[in-house]
């Protein structure tokens, strides 16, 4: 039996516990052990979480320890690195409740929340946080540690390249291409592509000038 830790104990991380708790493979295949966090006292005033077992800096992963990472943003990349320099392996969390379609391909530690729905013929790459109620369609494209929000719709042939955003509701239109670093605002209609580290927004999306 693999011990599950997570990576982060914020709100972000707490969720995630819970989520591990309904997720495929619970009890069977692993059980949460912990947290890692740099701030110790980040369960301090919640109860009935698992501890947190030290920090993320310096931590060393044992051989039957797998790994989730709860945390966002840009240090998002740096800790599941840092995790895997050190000999740290990564699973897929799959929601109990979320559909994977046929001949999807996955790298390792993606995360899909409950009703997340990756259809047919898709190829999703590693470290990508797909959240709940997210709809990846057929024959998308996802690199790595891309995050979608809750209730984004990726229609058929759409791609993310590597770390982007796509916020809360966000529609991406059939085909479309979202260069890496790019960001897509919540409710935006994206009908062309999105250009590597721009921010976009609307209906139709357009470029938010800085």
């Amino acid at each position: 039996m693999k011990q599950l830790i997570i990576i982060g104990a914020g709100g972000m991380g707490r969720s995630m516990y819970d989520m591990a708790c309904n997720s495929l493979g619970y009890e069977t295949e692993y059980v949460v052990k912990g947290f890692i966090d740099d701030n110790l006292s980040a369960l301090d005033g919640y109860d009935n979480y698992p501890p947190v077992l030290g920090a993320i800096n310096g931590f060393h992963p044992e051989e039957d320890e797998v790994f989730v990472c709860s945390i966002g943003g840009a240090s998002r990349r740096k800790c599941i690195e840092e995790i895997i320099a050190k000999g740290g392996h990564f699973i897929n969390l799959i929601h109990k409740t979320a559909y994977i379609g046929t001949n999807v391909k996955m790298g390792e530690g993606n995360i899909l929340g409950s009703y997340a729905r990756i259809a047919c013929d898709s190829v999703i790459g590693s470290h990508n946080l797909i959240q709940n109620y997210a709809d990846v369609a057929h024959d998308c494209k996802l690199g790595d540690f891309n995050r979608i929000d809750c209730y984004v719709m990726m229609v058929g042939g759409t791609e993310l390249q590597d770390e982007t955003n796509i916020h809360t509701r966000a529609v991406l239109n059939h085909n479309v291409v979202v260069e890496s670093n790019a960001r897509v605002a919540a409710m935006s209609f994206v009908i062309r592509r999105v250009k590597a580290g721009t921010t976009v927004m609307g209906n139709p999306a357009t470029r938010l000038k800085m």
